[in-house]
Parts: C-alpha cells; structure tokens; sequence
C-alpha cells in the first residue's frame, strides 16, 4: 500500500480528558504532542516516561513516538494480521490497526478520530452475556482476532503480549460487553498450544502460569489475581486487571494510567528481549531509581529476576515489567503478570526444549552476559546485585527466597484445584526444589 499523503490524527484520552493528539505526518513521521489544557491540568501527567510533560507547543517526533504506540498492540504478527483482517483496517501499521481497536487500550490510553471524543463515562453499561458466548468468543479468537466478534462492533480493545485473549466486563456478579466508554475489568487468556520452531507443548500454559502466580505470591511479590475459569468445554485464565478501579461506591470505573518498558525506554517490542537490544536487568534497575518508592521497587525487580531464574521462566521480558504513572510523571512498578515456567517442557523429544536452549530474557552478569539458564549460577546473580548496588541486601533476599519456596511448595501442593495436570505442577514444584537448593548450599 502506498505512503498516506496527508496528515492523519487520533486524539489521545485518559478517562474523558483529551490529553494529546498522535499524528503522522505526510512524510511518515509519527509525533505526539501534549493539549496545552492538560500541561495545566491539577490531574496532569505525562502518558509515557519516555514523553514527560514539557511547555506548550512542543511536538515530539520520530522513533520514541512510534515505539509507545506500537506497544499498545499485540507482539505477535499473525494476531496484527487477524485484527487487521477482522476489523478490515487500511494496514497492519500501528496507526491504522489502532484506529480499529484502540477505544480500550492497556492502561488508560484511549485513542479516537481527531475531531471525536469518548461517551460519557459517568455510569457502568455493558450487555450480559453468558457462558455459551464467551466459550463462542473464545473459539474464535484464532479465526477472528481480539475480540472474536461480528457483532456488538463497539467492543474493540488493544491488548499487548503474543497471547490469544480478549476482555470482558465483570460487573454485579456476571460477565458483560462493555458498551461505549465502559473499560473491561478482566483479561481472558486462552492455552498457547503448540509454539515456536520446535512445537513446543505449552497446551497447559493457562494452568502453568496459574501455578507460577500463586508462587510468586506466596513468596512475596505482588502479582496480579488470576483464577482458572471453564466456559463450557474451553478452559482459560482469568485475570483481574490491575489498571482499572471502581470508584464512586462501585458506579464507574476508572483507566489507571500505566506503561511497559519497552515503552519507558523507546524500544520497539520486536526488541523486547535484551539479546534483540531491549533493557536488561541493570537498565531497568538504573529507572527504578527513580521511582516513588525505589527500595522497594527494587527490591523487588531483583527478587523477580532471581524467582525467574528459579522457575526456569524465560519470558521476562521488558514488555511483562510495568509502572503506574501517576501525577506529574511518578511512578511506581505494577503487580506482576504473564509468568510461565518451562520446566514442563524441558527435556529431549518432541513438544520439549532443551536445557541448553533455554535462555532468559534478561541476562545476569559475570565476566559476561550470561542467558544460557543452565549456565547462570548464584555467582552471577551477586555479581549482577553488586553492579546495581543492591549488594547490601543480596544475602537477605536469598535467605528470604530459601526460606519460603519449601513452605511454598507444601501448601501449593495441598491446595491445587481437582483435576490439576500433574504433568505441570511436579515438574515446576521439582524443577523449583532443585534450584532453591543451589541458593540454600551457596
């Protein structure tokens, strides 16, 4: 398809307030700037660190721009390639793609036609819908895209990662389709299946990333609440979005504005994995810095990164790390969400990976960038707590992790819902054991 020859634009909203406007320019050159209202605004804040709030009139333009809008969109291109087809949008670029689904954005990013603005927002409207739809929706998220609707066109939400999934409204004890303004409450997670060149067996991924979020509760870190759900014969992951509040007794519900790091930092989510040029452990660790509670907020990073390594979890990458951004550009880090192990599919055959293929998003470090999981030992995470000045606390948050897996494990196991896959759970409890124990001997 040809170059657009003249400007197109969206307005960007956050809960009803006109806050910018995202253009791109006839030579192709994306820019945002900033209403000169909102720069005022008691409730101003910038929609990206990587765009902070600066005087009136100044335009940002170029790969920063392009970069915190195209992470609003799903990472993988066959699901961009069934929004487009779905939707019958003008491209599969960020722009046209956004101009279909962008009404319910991840945070509170809402993007409209330039000369449009959102429905008011001052009450909850949804349709019912029961559990034979939402299995149908479901069904027909890898043959429709987001959404998997022909009706109700006004259900059209943008939601980041390289999952099947939708969103739905949960309001006074049942599921809804959120109608005009409304946001959803709760992202839908369908099983990945069979990924990557090697056919990898992740069938079980919706009870795999169940388990490794109630081990990463239990352990301390704040994680989103997620529960295991079954629409008719299709089971799926619910998760409460953390990026919506119910305000005012329960009658409206707010967009909590938040980011990834890819967005924070200019990235592309092509490059979300260190090794393809994102941020690392370090990097993200040096902007934590500068968050409204950076202790803690590092603290628990670290503490993630080492979780990470201990569940053989390879997809922490810096689009699954997240900040909210509150009133004039602070920020904090989000619950966690999107941890899966691989300790279930290691091993030699088919549907299995390799130990020595596995590698972690984020490297720790040595004399080296070390990836390789079978190759990091607790040697590089102390190197790697020394080079982000956390080598104070290094022992604390070992001895802390050694001290709760067991406990962990012991309850998890007497607890998991009937009929969990035993083809899950003892590999990610054994697998978890085992690597605790290298901490515990250290």
């Amino acid at each position: 398809m040809g170059r657009h020859s003249q400007r197109r634009a969206h307005g960007v909203w956050l809960n009803g307030i006109r806050v910018g406007t995202w253009s791109i320019a006839s030579a192709g050159i994306h820019e945002f700037r900033y209403e000169d209202s909102w720069l005022t605004h008691p409730l101003a804040r910038p929609i990206s660190l990587a765009l902070p709030l600066v005087e009136a009139g100044y335009t940002y333009r170029g790969d920063v721009v392009s970069a915190y809008f195209d992470n609003l969109l799903p990472d993988s291109s066959e699901i961009r390639q069934r929004i487009k087809s779905r939707y019958v949008a003008a491209s599969l670029s960020s722009f046209d793609l956004l101009s279909e689904i962008g009404r319910d954005c991840v945070g509170a990013i809402q993007l409209l036609p330039e000369d449009d603005g959102p429905s008011p927002t001052s009450s909850i409207e949804g349709r019912p819908i029961d559990e034979h739809e939402i299995a149908t929706i479901l069904k027909g998220l890898t043959a429709m895209g987001t959404g998997g609707r022909s009706t109700d066109e006004e259900f059209r939400i943008s939601l980041a990662g390289a999952q099947e999934k939708t969103a739905l409204l949960w309001h006074e004890g049942r599921w809804l389709v959120p109608h005009g303004s409304t946001p959803s409450t709760h992202i839908i997670k369908l099983p990945l299946g069979r990924i990557g060149g090697l056919g990898l067996d992740m069938t079980g991924s919706v009870e795999n990333e169940w388990l490794c979020a109630k081990i990463a509760a239990a352990v301390g870190l704040e994680v989103a609440n997620c529960e295991i759900a079954h629409f008719e014969d299709v089971t799926a992951l619910v998760v409460e979005r953390f990026d919506r509040r119910f305000v005012e007794n329960g009658t409206r519900i707010v967009r909590f504005p938040q980011e990834d790091f890819c967005q924070i930092t200019g990235t592309p989510s092509s490059g979300k994995y260190e090794s393809d040029g994102g941020p690392g452990i370090e990097a993200i660790m040096h902007i934590l810095l500068g968050s409204q509670d950076a202790a803690k907020d590092r603290e628990h990073f670290f503490t993630t990164q080492i979780l990470f390594w201990l569940l053989a979890a390879p997809d922490g990458h810096a689009k699954n790390y997240s900040v909210f951004i509150e009133r004039g550009g602070r920020f904090r880090l989000t619950p966690l969400y999107d941890i899966m192990s691989a300790y279930p599919v290691l091993g030699h055959g088919s549907g299995l990976i390799p130990q020595e293929k596995l590698k972690l998003a984020m490297a720790f470090k040595g004399k080296n960038r070390h990836y390789e999981w079978g190759k990091i030992d607790p040697r590089h995470i102390r190197e790697t707590a020394r080079l982000c000045g956390m080598e104070g606390s290094i022992d604390a948050m070992l001895n802390r992790l050694t001290a709760k897996i067991p406990k962990a494990i012991m309850e998890l196991s007497a607890s998991l819902p009937s009929g969990f896959p035993d083809t899950i759970a003892s590999p990610i409890f054994k697998g978890l054991e085992d690597q605790c124990r290298l901490l515990a001997d250290l």
